[in-house]
């Protein structure tokens, strides 16, 4: 073997040994790997790019009243101690309930409706029945429905437990007053009538009984 065949040999082992160490040195890539980051030391602070918000505003609250009012807190009492209590399963079920109510005030039928009103409520409606009935008069009405819900206020006293809710309703209905006769003293048949009224619901949270109860009624 000549020499310039054995230096040609030893130029390709140097070239192919230079080659070998680049690839380890830099490694091979393809244009769309993502750059490597070193895995954290036990010690290092972990870096966060964001945080898991908890303990946020609830939301059957908040689409009620607005958050961080005297009322808001109140009905965030009534949860804690009732944590089966739900506000917007509250305000349908007294939706329902101001129909029933109101109807059997209009027609004087106030046992069905009893449980659901306080003793001084209860005395109240008895007594303008009374009063008409003394007069010979009679209410014929028809309720519509309920037009408008909305929650006022709330409140919670914490030694006994007992929340109350005040709801505004707007309800329409057609309503006459009739005399002994039953001739038309009063109203119109035929005419849809508004209805206002701002009701009070109370209720002493945790206890066995479940019906809440009209307390007090305005306009």
């Amino acid at each position: 073997m000549n020499d310039a065949v054995i230096q040609l040999l030893v130029l390709a082992a140097i070239a192919l040994f230079l080659v070998f160490r680049l690839k380890n040195v830099l490694g091979k890539r393809t244009g769309f790997e993502k750059p490597t980051i070193p895995a954290p030391r036990d010690d290092a602070p972990v870096r966060r790019d964001f945080e898991v918000i908890e303990g946020g505003p609830d939301r059957d609250i908040t689409d009620h009243v607005a958050e961080g009012s005297v009322s808001a807190k109140a009905l965030a009492s009534m949860k804690a101690a009732e944590p089966g209590f739900v506000v917007t399963e509250f305000v349908g079920g007294a939706r329902q309930a101001y129909e029933m109510i109101l109807m059997a005030f209009e027609n004087g039928d106030l046992a069905s409706v009893e449980p659901f009103l306080s003793e001084d409520v209860y005395e109240a409606f008895l007594s303008v029945v009374a009063d008409r009935e003394d007069k010979g008069l009679k209410i014929d009405a028809s309720f519509i429905g309920v037009r408008e819900t909305s929650l006022e206020e709330a409140e919670f006293d914490d030694a006994t437990s007992e929340g109350q809710i005040t709801l505004r309703f707007v309800g329409e209905l057609t309503s006459v007053v009739r005399d002994a006769e039953g001739t038309i003293v009063e109203g119109n048949p035929n005419e849809i009538k508004k209805q206002r009224d701002i009701w009070t619901f109370a209720r002493v949270m945790g206890s066995d009984d479940p019906n809440w109860k009209l307390v007090a009624t305005g306009g």
